[in-house]
């Protein structure tokens, strides 16, 4: 049986170590996805972003506030897709607590009026989180040649 606390404690781990991912969002029917700095607060249940006031996320995401989080780190073969809730906030102090790197090729500073902040509380992640890709290779060479199935790390499915 599957450790669910071991399991949300790797969602978060990974979600921390990769970073950024792309943010899924429904644009009048079809799904649109876009790369995003990540700020993971485990503590709180959320992931929140840093956005503008005038995207077109924050329109879609007051009409349909179910998102998708996908985390890759292609060359460590680790990948976390998240499901939740997103909700856009006017909040001024987390925008300065959240003031980073990626935000300043965006805005000037901290206090332009047209930074929000996003926040997805999510509620399902999944995780794949293999030994990396010369050991993947290997392996799935191996099985090939076995006739066997490779294995290529955890999996894990997690109620958030």
């Amino acid at each position: 049986m599957a450790d669910k606390s071991y399991d949300t404690g790797r969602v978060w781990d990974l979600v921390d170590k990769i970073g950024f991912c792309m943010l899924t969002t429904k644009a009048n029917g079809d799904l649109r996805a876009r790369p995003m700095a990540a700020y993971a607060e485990r503590i709180e249940n959320a992931i929140y972003f840093l956005t503008d006031a005038a995207s077109h996320k924050d329109d879609e995401i007051a009409r349909a506030p179910s998102v998708c989080l996908a985390f890759a780190d292609s060359k460590g073969q680790k990948y976390v897709s998240i499901s939740g809730a997103a909700e856009v906030l006017n909040d001024r102090e987390r925008v300065k607590e959240l003031w980073a790197t990626p935000a300043k090729a965006w805005w000037n500073n901290a206090d332009d009026p047209s930074i929000r902040v996003l926040r997805v509380t999510p509620s399902f992640a999944e995780y794949w989180d293999s030994p990396g890709t010369v050991i993947s290779y290997i392996k799935m060479a191996a099985a090939a040649v076995s006739h066997s199935r490779p294995d290529m790390g955890a999996n894990a499915k997690i109620e958030m």
